[in-house]
């Protein structure tokens, strides 16, 4: 067992039973204006789960209300995974990708094939596959003779329909994890207006071979209200990207990301548009492959470590490096990244920390699902044990900051800049999770989930329950006491 972990588990052994428990002790009312929130938005109490409690636990709940009900959290569930990742890969993990070599290099041509083996790397955007590619050219090849082969085995394949989730295929949020996943499998798309020319021009990348892509569109005056669908792009086509719409030159210069429409050829399109792009031949074509039996690496390139990556993923709600970091787990101690696998693992993990408190039910790990479930009080327990432990830090710098960062930058209140919350948003679910640090100087943990149809309608009630417990209304009487000894039941 890790230190850090030892001590996480020694401190949450000893704290009060009145931590985790809905107790005789805890506020069960919860505040007017919550609950005044969730009128407006139609919500019934019913359909929210809710908990205040210390940090330290070292004082009962200030508010327990159905905190031992198992809810969908949405993208709250990335605390359970980014949690156990810091704890058992610990934060200076990284991942690698790696080049292969497979034949001899003459007059800068590689009489051989390339291969490109990919690890899970989360964040292996386009700068970096250049910078790779670079290399690769720095070895002195600068024609292949072969094909590049990208090996992929690393993580069992995961592809659903990109659209099964929300009907929405083309969101990048709906991208499957793979073992080299390249750009988040995104096209993105610059448009810049050129009023002398009177249209808008566009720049894509990465360069995609074999596919067309419209280079510009027609420029039109007035106001830029919807400019996505006033393109009316059409994707339908893997092999073309066009546009019968028009741009607004008052919108400026925008920037929109899309999933590419055939999410399986994504990777090799991308290798080679940018291979040939960078002034690389290629006599062969590029395709997926298994690598050699005992072909050394020629060179590798690293990740940023954990504690950088899981601030991408909890700050952003990055759902694809989410799952990257999920099969990660089972890549390192199987051998091969799996949902079941992770599952599994997370699961005696939680069960090693958290003893009896009800694990939570997993799917992909970044709530991206329909299916995981966990309640509050088991959030609030993983967050009571992150604040006891040496990896503190990495975990709550990863959280956005209300009112100033990341998915709660725009909330507004005297709260803003005081608390860290990962936040949570599904059809039918709304979630926040973590910590505020409140005006007497204590720091709670604050555990927030409704299911409910006009779940979207009550974010008002979970930004008042975030101001509620930042004023820190608490009774005074037990304000800087020791806790009562728990009771034997």
């Amino acid at each position: 067992m890790r230190a850090s972990t030892a001590l996480s588990l020694t401190l949450l052994l000893f704290l009060p039973l009145w931590c985790f428990v809905g107790s005789a002790q805890a506020q069960s009312t919860v505040p007017p204006q919550v609950t005044a929130a969730l009128a407006r938005a139609k919500v019934p109490l019913e359909a929210a789960s809710l908990l205040v409690v210390a940090a330290d636990g070292q004082s009962p709940p200030r508010l327990s209300h159905r905190a031992n009900v198992s809810m969908n959290p949405a993208s709250v569930m990335k605390l359970v995974t980014t949690y156990a990742a810091l704890d058992t890969l610990g934060p200076a993990f990284v991942w690698a990708t790696s080049v292969h070599v497979d034949g001899t290099v003459k007059d800068g041509t590689l009489q051989g094939n390339l291969y490109l083996k990919g690890q899970g790397d989360p964040k292996l955007v386009l700068e970096r596959l250049w910078l790779l590619l670079r290399r690769v050219q720095g070895l002195g090849i600068k024609a292949i003779a072969g094909d590049i082969v990208l090996v992929r085995s690393a993580f069992e394949t995961v592809a659903p329909n990109p659209g099964d989730f929300d009907g929405e295929p083309l969101r990048p949020y709906n991208a499957a994890p793979d073992a080299l996943l390249l750009n988040f499998k995104s096209v993105v798309m610059t448009f810049v207006p050129d009023r002398a020319a009177q249209v808008a021009r566009v720049n894509y990348e990465p360069p995609l071979a074999g596919v067309q892509m419209q280079t510009s569109v027609p420029l039109v005056n007035g106001e830029c209200t919807d400019y996505r669908a006033a393109l009316k792009a059409d994707m339908s086509d893997a092999n073309r990207i066009r546009f019968s719409g028009t741009y607004s030159a008052s919108c400026g210069e925008k920037v929109w990301p899309l999933a590419y429409a055939d999410p399986a050829s994504y990777s090799v399109r991308t290798v080679e548009g940018l291979w040939r792009e960078m002034g690389g031949q290629l006599s062969g074509r590029v395709r997926e492959g298994r690598l050699p039996a005992a072909l050394p690496a020629t060179l590798s390139v690293n990740s940023a470590p954990l504690a950088e990556t899981i601030r991408d993923i909890n700050k952003f709600s990055n759902n694809v490096m989410a799952q990257q970091l999920f099969l990660t787990l089972s890549l390192q101690q199987l051998g091969v990244g799996t949902l079941a696998g992770s599952r599994a693992l997370l699961q005696d993990w939680w069960r090693d920390r958290f003893g009896a408190t009800p694990a939570p039910v997993l799917d992909n790990g970044s709530g991206l699902s329909r299916t995981e479930r966990i309640s509050a009080e088991a959030l609030a327990r993983l967050l009571q044990s992150a604040w006891a432990s040496p990896l503190m830090p990495e975990l709550v710098s990863s959280l956005p900051i209300v009112g100033v960062d990341g998915t709660l930058r725009r909330i507004k209140g005297k709260a803003a800049g005081s608390a860290h919350l990962k936040s949570g948003s599904l059809r039918d679910v709304v979630a926040m999770a973590g910590y505020v640090h409140a005006l007497s100087g204590q720091r709670h943990v604050l555990v927030a989930i409704i299911n409910h149809p006009n779940a979207q309608a009550a974010r008002p009630a979970l930004e008042a329950l975030v101001e509620w417990t930042f004023r820190d209304i608490e009774d005074r009487s037990i304000k800087n006491t020791l806790p009562l000894k728990p009771s034997s039941d």
